[in-house]
């Protein structure tokens, strides 16, 4: 029961009584908010007892035990939306803050009684926190204050319309989701946005069970994001996502491939989508194609320095690039960037004055004045028969997504011999093993040897988290098996990221290229000609002072830019 704050007269003097609240009164409020009002319990008991809000606050810390975070305390600490995504925070009426100079975490909440948002906090939050009270409307106004930063985000990424581009496109922004009555439609816009707003490569949306378990991919690693509960609403979501990618909704038992576009300010993002039926369901995952990076105005345009590459293998990709004629192999495993690679690469020589011509599985970003090919193979349009319709459209320099088979193999080689410059992708371990897959397919190695100009692997190491970078020693264990002694470390300050909420806590932030290479001379060609085995090119190499994947990422190790277990996650040990 609520005693109403009264006045009771003392001997001449007024003492006030605070208002209090028992159980049973947040037992019934809850219980008859069930009902479906369209008001909270919380808002329903304020009014029923005909409280002030710093009446009903104090009320309901002294119930609950929590302290209550005062109105110029919230609005004077800042939001983190690092740590707990917006929409999220939105929808539980809650926000994390920051306070004071040390900056500790506090969640401000609005309903101290609810379960699933204190579940749901200590299970995205890795750092500390503690837990304050506030007013929901004081912590609605914080949030719609919010909304403008979380906008100015929002405008970084490309995610505002751009109300003079009338093209087609799904709408991903918080104006969107608030305004589409739609549950399903609503999560798969927040999903979207949320991606969007991390920065992450692909969306996982696993079926369990008991509902669907949703993943983003940053830096290369699969993390957590949230739980859908109900297989239902699971099947919904995935239902929605393949009438985005106009998809066959009443299949389920086969895999199905598609794509569909989120309309952004200055450009566009696509989303590659692969559906798989599993034991649970469905499972997708979503690549996210951001243009924005290559395409989002000239001062976007993506070129080789933004690959942050070391200055000796920088210096030898643009050599390599530059050439007029010739064969570069660009290799490495899938998800390493050698797309990206490619497109900067692209973007380095396209100058307006040679016609340049790709033909890629898909075209994942469209590049301005190049002419670029999709693979149809439903309609015949591979890529041995696109390279081939390429030659006779007067190419200068030609892009193929991939060399999977001998006719592509021996049409790019010829192509690369008869004066154009051939840029293009082989899945391989290494620069050396690339040569062997060639030969493998059928290539003639003394065309292979006379096409060749170079040879380009890499990968992508994640690099420690500068807000938590700390000194440390790898354990025996790992210096066990990268054949590694302590005494070969010393001199060297070795890092590692501790984990907090900007990094999530992995430790890690950002990722970088590390790449070996291979450029061509006349005792490589001999050797390649021959068809000399692995260890004489290895060694050529060496001599001519290539860098292997090894020594790059362990030359970032021993400067404290990452860590030994990620140097053997993406290399191999040498033996």
């Amino acid at each position: 029961m609520v005693v109403e704050a009264v006045q009771q007269e003392d001997a001449g003097a007024q003492v006030q009584i605070a208002p209090q609240l028992v159980l049973d009164d947040i037992r019934q409020a809850r219980l008859q908010a069930l009902g479906g009002a369209d008001t909270s319990w919380l808002e329903q008991l304020q009014a029923q007892r005909g409280l002030e809000d710093a009446g009903f606050l104090q009320a309901l810390a002294s119930v609950s035990g929590l302290e209550v975070l005062s109105s110029d305390a919230l609005f004077a600490a800042t939001p983190d939306f690092e740590v707990l995504s917006y929409v999220e925070c939105s929808r539980r009426h809650c926000v994390p803050v920051r306070e004071g100079s040390d900056g500790a975490l506090t969640l401000v909440l609005a309903d101290p009684y609810s379960e699933e948002i204190a579940q749901w906090a200590r299970s995205h939050l890795s750092e500390a926190y503690d837990a304050r009270l506030a007013h929901m409307r004081d912590i609605r106004a914080l949030l719609a204050g919010a909304e403008q930063a979380v906008r100015a985000t929002e405008e970084q990424l490309g995610e505002q319309l751009d109300e003079s581009d009338p093209s087609e496109g799904e709408i991903v922004s918080l104006e969107a989701i608030e305004a589409d009555s739609s549950p399903v439609i609503r999560a798969v816009s927040a999903i979207l946005y949320d991606a969007l707003k991390q920065r992450a490569s692909d969306i996982h949306l696993k079926s369990t069970p008991g509902g669907m378990n949703v993943k983003f991919r940053l830096d290369g690693v699969l993390v957590g994001v949230s739980d859908i509960r109900g297989a239902d609403m699971a099947q919904r979501l995935i239902s929605r996502i393949k009438v985005m990618s106009m998809l066959d909704i009443a299949e389920r038992r086969v895999p199905q491939d598609g794509r569909f576009r989120v309309r952004s300010k200055a450009s566009y993002v696509d989303f590659r989508v692969s559906i798989m039926p599993s034991i649970h369901g469905e499972d997708a995952v979503l690549r996210l194609l951001d243009r924005s990076s290559l395409t989002g105005g000239q001062e976007k345009v993506l070129r080789l320095a933004d690959l942050s590459l070391e200055a000796a293998a920088m210096t030898t990709l643009r050599r390599l690039v530059a050439q007029p004629y010739g064969m570069i192999l660009v290799t490495g495993p899938t998800g390493s960037g050698k797309t990206t690679t490619l497109y900067a690469a692209l973007q380095e020589i396209n100058h307006g004055h040679e016609n340049i011509i790709t033909i890629e599985d898909p075209v994942e970003y469209q590049l301005a004045g190049v002419l670029q090919i999709p693979v149809n193979e439903k309609k015949g349009l591979t890529f041995a028969r696109g390279l081939r319709s390429i030659l006779r459209h007067d190419p200068d320099k030609i892009m193929v997504g991939e060399v999977r088979d001998e006719e592509t193999a021996q049409i790019s080689v010829q192509a690369a011999l008869t004066g154009h410059l051939v840029l293009t992708t082989v899945h391989a371990n290494s620069i050396f093993d690339v040569v062997g897959r060639l030969l493998h397919m059928g290539v003639d190695a003394y065309s292979l040897s006379s096409a060749l100009v170079g040879i380009w692997a890499q990968r992508l190491l994640r690099l420690n988290c500068p807000r938590c970078v700390r000194p440390y020693e790898p354990d025996p264990e790992q210096l066990a098996v990268s054949n590694l002694s302590m005494d070969a470390l010393r001199g060297h300050t070795l890092l590692a990221g501790a984990g907090c909420s900007h990094c999530r806590a992995t430790g890690y932030k950002g990722r970088q290229v590390v790449a070996e290479y291979m450029t061509m001379n006349d005792r490589l060609r001999d050797l390649v000609a021959t068809k000399a085995p692995v260890s004489a090119l290895r060694q050529e190499a060496a001599l001519q002072g290539s860098q292997n994947l090894r020594d790059a990422a362990m030359a970032l190790f021993l400067a404290g830019r990452t860590t030994l277990a990620e140097v053997n996650r993406v290399t191999f040990a040498d033996a």
